[in-house]
């Protein structure tokens, strides 16, 4: 009886812990209550811990412990060699996030299976597919009877703290005309809808690669992307619809189906990008693409250690940094131009931002140990992919959900490093 309970106990917390890691990382809970809730997020994974006990295993906890000492150090130098005086608030709130993140690695890890945490993630990503597909239904019935929260950074329309839809400030992009007919984009718990496709995305590939392949769950996956209407979201969509069919049938079969279920997708991204590189979307796209290059020129100017993550000090640096290059004479040759010449707001582009902000050494060994993540083993590859793509476009990367990819991939480094010294000992 105790047993069951404590295997009941258990999947409840790694429910919850999920929910949290994944809330982190764009959640509106995150956004409006920042402080409280990564408080009670690190104390779930401790009273998880408690409950777990015995079970935690040294060589875990050692390795573990390394991963934090080792990238707290290099969050470190970059604070000592940034070119600005950065906030110590600022980094706190890094190490703060980095502890969370290794202790929720830590807290899966002593659980004896690999599987543990991936059956928490797609039992929570599904609850957010159910979630936000009626939340996109509902709102043309509950429009009238939203009312507006607010944060210091954040603003947004709410019914009853169930549903979320996009604040004032957002309304503008926040609406679109498909195929005739108006819609809300659908961002579900998080704030804008480019960060719901990440996980109806992530979801879609754990259904396809891992899990039962549920034909009516792989359809409402399907249109809650579609509802997000996002270029990212359809271009990775896109590119999973063409890897698992060419995986999973042979060639002249597989041909068949990306002609039937691809190419009526990809008029839907062309649509989609047209608007926003020559469109109304144009603003949205020309954000994208300076957050895209300037980083980079500020890289080459500051290659070894960058200059700093402080938000605040970056944004002074980049309205400050023009690019010294005729880089338009470039990007004509490919049908588009850069209008935008220097701005004073945050990057959408997180890989660009660690970039500028940590030089390439770190840049380079951060991605190193995201390729070499131990989350998912099965379709590596077209993982990395999903994860890249969605960092590259939102300023998620030193959030939980993505580090803790990143810290696996040390972890399993320092995993081997602690058995090989226990096995010479």
């Amino acid at each position: 009886m105790a047993t069951n309970y404590l295997i009941f106990m258990t999947r409840v917390l790694n429910t919850i812990i999920t929910f949290m890691l994944i809330s982190s990382t764009g959640g509106l809970l995150f956004v409006f209550n920042r402080n409280i809730a990564f408080l009670i997020f690190a104390l779930i994974i401790i009273i998880g811990l408690f409950i777990i006990g015995r079970g935690i295993k040294k060589s875990v906890y050692y390795s573990s412990l390394l991963v934090f000492i080792a990238v707290m150090l290099l969050f470190i130098i970059n604070y000592f060699c940034a070119i600005n005086p950065q906030s110590i608030t600022k980094y706190t709130f890094f190490g703060i996030t980095i502890f969370t993140t290794v202790l929720t690695l830590f807290y899966f890890n002593n659980q004896g299976s690999k599987e543990v945490f991936i059956n928490s993630l797609y039992f929570v990503l599904k609850l957010i597919l159910f979630h936000s597909l009626f939340s996109f239904v509902a709102y043309y019935f509950v429009q009238d009877q939203l009312f507006l929260i607010t944060s210091k950074y954040h603003e947004s329309y709410t019914y009853n703290y169930l549903f979320y839809y996009a604040g004032k400030a957002k309304e503008s992009w926040t609406y679109i005309n498909f195929f005739g007919f108006d819609l809300h984009r659908n961002g579900g718990m998080f704030w804008e809808p480019g960060i719901l496709q990440i996980y109806l995305n992530v979801l879609l590939f754990l259904e396809l690669s891992i899990f039962k392949r549920d034909k009516l769950l792989l359809l409402l996956i399907l249109i809650a992307i579609l509802t997000t209407y996002s270029t990212t979201g359809l271009l990775i969509l896109l590119i999973q619809v063409i890897y698992f069919l060419q995986k999973e049938f042979k060639y002249n079969i597989a041909i068949i189906f990306i002609l039937l279920f691809a190419v009526p997708l990809y008029f839907v991204v062309s649509i989609n990008m047209s608007e926003k590189v020559y469109g109304e979307g144009e603003a949205s796209f020309q954000k994208r693409l300076f957050d895209l290059t300037q980083p980079l020129f500020i890289a080459l100017e500051y290659p070894l250690t960058g200059v700093g993550l402080d938000s605040d000090r970056w944004q002074e640096v980049r309205a400050e940094f023009y690019i010294n290059s005729d880089l338009n004479n470039t990007l004509r040759q490919v049908g588009v131009e850069q209008k935008v010449e220097t701005t004073s707001r945050g990057s959408s582009n997180s890989v660009m931002y660690m970039l500028a902000g940590m030089g390439f050494p770190t840049t380079f060994l951060f991605l190193f140990m995201f390729i070499k993540q131990q989350i998912v083993t099965k379709d590596r590859f077209i993982c990395f992919i999903i994860l890249f793509l969605s960092i590259m476009s939102e300023p998620l990367l030193f959030r939980p959900f993505f580090l803790i990819f990143i810290m696996s991939g040390f972890l399993h480094f320092f995993y081997k490093f602690v058995n090989h010294k226990k096995y010479l000992i």
